[in-house]
């Protein structure tokens, strides 16, 4: 079985925040996280200065931190042009940011030092009608799951302490054939074909919710509607 190559990065910027209310009319939610210079206290469902809104699809045991790669902002530009303009790190909702690693390097189930705590990644990101609010662009959910470039979540394995300037470093590898990005667009492909989804259905240390999700989508004639979802 092939093995992954060590993998570094240094972490440049922490993002936390509390529940708001912020937009009329619809639910609250914490996804405007601001930057914070404070070292983190992370606990077994996040850092102990964020806020998550409805803990039924946010936040948890399972989804306990959102790390984004700090280097795909640059492509949202490129790509988006004037609307992006305002995209920098910090700016779909995440708790940290890095450069060096991203969804094509990790792969499920990686365990990984963060400052003097222990991670696990878990599962990537579903991205829902919240993110369009935020990123004030109603197609950015949309764009997510074409492009992947969704970020991932971590189970705190062991709780510990994270400052801007520590090191994460990648310890174990357990999946090295499923990348984050790789099962990310099979979670989020409505055609997904069943063999493949019965396989991830039983993938060491993905987060049950999407072992659950890919088990009902090994069955034939399976559709999933994500209009909800995706457009509120």
């Amino acid at each position: 079985m092939p093995v992954r190559p060590e993998l570094r990065a240094i972490v440049t910027g922490l993002y936390v925040g509390q529940v708001r209310q912020l937009w009329p009319g619809k639910p609250v939610s914490a996804i405007g996280k601001l930057p914070t210079a404070a070292a983190q206290v992370l606990t077994e469902t996040g850092f102990a200065d964020d806020q998550q809104a409805d803990l039924a699809v946010h936040g948890g045991v399972e989804k306990a931190v959102h790390h984004y790669a700090a280097e795909h902002y640059e492509a949202w530009r490129a790509e988006l042009g004037p609307s992006a303009d305002g995209f920098g790190p910090g700016r779909f909702g995440e708790n940290i940011s890095t450069t060096g690693m991203t969804e094509s390097d990790l792969c499920i189930g990686d365990r990984l030092r963060l400052g003097s705590a222990i991670v696990e990644i878990s599962q990537g990101r579903q991205p829902c009608w919240k993110l369009n609010a935020h990123a004030g662009l109603k197609t950015m959910a949309a764009l997510f799951q074409q492009t992947a470039r969704t970020g991932w979540y971590y189970r705190v394995i062991e709780p510990g302490t994270v400052r801007i300037g520590d090191e994460i470093m990648r310890l174990e590898c357990p999946n090295p054939d499923w990348t984050v990005e790789r099962v990310t667009r099979a979670r989020l492909n409505p055609r997904l074909a069943p063999d493949i989804a019965s396989v991830l259905a039983r993938l060491p240390r993905l987060a049950p919710g999407w072992a659950d999700a890919f088990s009902r989508k090994s069955h034939r004639g399976f559709s999933e509607d994500v209009t909800v979802r995706l457009e509120g």
